[in-house]
């Protein structure tokens, strides 16, 4: 089996290829360039120096969110075309559970962060049992401050994880002291690798119902709403 994990839900640009035993190839950047315009190039290389044909692929595996907006939306279309192109299975994973995969070292729990501004956060918590990464909370949009109050109460060390921790830092540290922990600066960007090994087992979705995971309305969505409560 030949998988394809794509993941453009934040500034990484992450696309691998794998299968039940090895990463074959991945492509990664960290950079404020458009998903849109480099994504299917990235696709299109990869499998070249892979020695790989589109139609060699068996599944695709896509982050569906949380994070960017218009960086999720991207993905899960590119991913849901790729299937529906070649008739082959989609799979979506959370982008938060690809980001905290890094830490299979890590005993505790572990918190992948994206910044959502305003003081909000993108976030969950994980650990590993057994080889296998568990979801503790699901991802949720609360409050840095929030929820590093409700992990006071856990009696664990956290890890803290993602391209965004600098701007909650300080913060955590205020709140938990030596109980948060923060991993090292080249674990902060999700692998594409553990995006396609989370999704070798993950179930199959609806290539036409599936949607992406926003965690939160977007902006204009939410002033709709409160307009028509006005109303009513």
């Amino acid at each position: 089996m030949r998988i394809l994990a794509i993941d453009t839900s934040n500034e990484v640009l992450g696309i691998s290829l794998l299968d039940e035993v090895q990463v074959i190839g991945e492509y990664m950047t960290n950079m404020k360039k458009n998903h849109s315009i480099r994504v299917m190039p990235a696709i299109e290389k990869l499998l070249s120096d892979c020695e790989t044909k589109p139609t060699d692929l068996d599944k695709i595996v896509v982050a569906q969110g949380p994070g960017s907006y218009t960086g999720v939306r991207i993905g899960v279309t590119v991913a849901k075309t790729l299937a529906w192109a070649l008739q082959i299975p989609l799979v979506g994973v959370s982008s938060l559970a690809t980001l905290a995969a890094s830490a299979h070292y890590f005993d505790g729990y572990i918190s992948p962060l994206f910044d959502a501004r305003r003081g909000l956060v993108y976030t969950g918590l994980y650990e590993y049992q057994d080889g296998k990464l568990w979801t503790v909370l699901d991802d949720r949009n609360i409050l840095a401050k929030e929820w590093a109050e409700q992990l006071q109460t856990m009696e664990r060390p956290i890890l803290f994880m993602g391209n965004d921790i600098s701007i909650h830092r300080e913060l955590l540290t205020t709140i938990l002291h030596d109980q948060a922990c923060f991993a090292e600066m080249t674990e902060h960007n999700p692998r594409p690798g553990e995006l396609g090994r989370l999704g070798l087992a993950a179930e199959e979705v609806s290539i036409h119902s599936f949607v992406p995971n926003y965690a939160r309305l977007v902006e204009a969505e939410a002033k709709w709403l409160e307009k028509q409560e006005r109303k009513n």
